[in-house]
């Protein structure tokens, strides 16, 4: 019997590591919160359902007692975890027979390091809400006795659909400049083959970092994205007069650099886009695509 994944909340990241385990005759199993994103999940290959939805409890039921894997990407808020809101004990009582559970945690967790380096073992000290949710949404799937948990704290993802090209092909985009400020970043699809390696080499309690090689400032890849496109260079704006939502300036609350050590001692992996330029070349080509998490 082929494995069966489980992915609540089957955006971005979890749609690229089921277009690799699907063709290996895994079953996939995508959950979302609107029934108007039912046909886009099941488009790229899963069986899609709502969660948490009235009506819907039994077949998440079943989806989880037939899973053999578990990811979670959905987002915690103040309330917690939506998914241990719901299905805590029913988890609990299947975690002796999961093979895998992968929960996709942030690096904004380590909170502000004004540009010094951390790795899995720094403390955990979030400076933003959104980083105080996740860390005790990670402890609350630990808490789960038992259960095989993988904990991933991913930078700043990438890829197609979530660059920076159609803003700088729009003449939209701006250097913002914040001095000493640097990024860490990971593409989408080296987000996809660390969680395969994972599924491979199972360490239940392992945390590992998803990042590239080049932490790197945010002007220079808006800049060299422009440079592959053979367009101007976006004007530079100073970060106190850049106009930004609240969701893009609390992304420069912070600033570190994340070391990727682990997942390749430990998984094998060689990332695929190791910088950004990589990254953006290997993307150039491709259309413009709106995408969610």
């Amino acid at each position: 019997m082929s494995d069966t994944l489980l992915s609540f909340g089957h955006g971005y990241s979890a749609r690229a590591l089921a277009s690799r385990l699907i063709p290996q005759g895994w079953r996939v199993i995508g959950t979302t919160r609107s029934r108007d994103k039912l046909s886009e999940v099941a488009a790229h290959g899963a069986e899609a359902l709502v969660f948490p939805s009235q009506g819907g409890s039994d077949r998440v039921a079943a989806a989880l007692a037939a899973a053999t894997h578990l990811l979670i990407s959905t987002g915690p808020t103040e309330a917690g975890d939506p998914v241990l809101a719901v299905l805590r004990d029913e988890i609990a009582a299947a975690a002796p027979r999961l093979k895998w559970v992968g929960y996709l945690s942030t690096t904004g967790v380590y909170g502000d390091r004004d540009g010094g380096w951390v790795d899995e073992q720094s403390e955990l000290v979030p400076s933003t809400r959104r980083g105080q949710w996740r860390k005790a949404a990670e402890e609350a799937w630990a808490s789960v006795p038992d259960l095989p948990l993988h904990i991933f704290r991913l930078a700043g993802i990438y890829g197609p659909g979530r660059g920076p090209f159609s803003k700088v092909r729009a003449g939209t985009a701006r250097r913002i400049i914040k001095e000493g400020q640097v990024f860490s970043r990971i593409h989408v699809e080296d987000i996809a083959q660390v969680l395969a390696a994972s599924i491979v080499r199972p360490n239940p309690g392992a945390v590992y970092n998803l990042c590239d090689d080049d932490p790197a400032p945010p002007q220079d890849v808006i800049a060299h994205a422009a440079a592959l496109l053979g367009l101007p260079n976006p004007p530079a704006v100073a970060y106190d007069d850049a106009e930004m939502t609240p969701m893009a300036r609390s992304f420069y609350a912070e600033t570190k650099r994340v070391r990727n050590d682990r997942i390749k001692s430990e998984l094998g992996v060689t990332l695929r886009y190791p910088t950004y330029r990589e990254g953006l070349a290997a993307m150039v080509e491709a259309p413009d695509q709106v995408s969610e998490k």
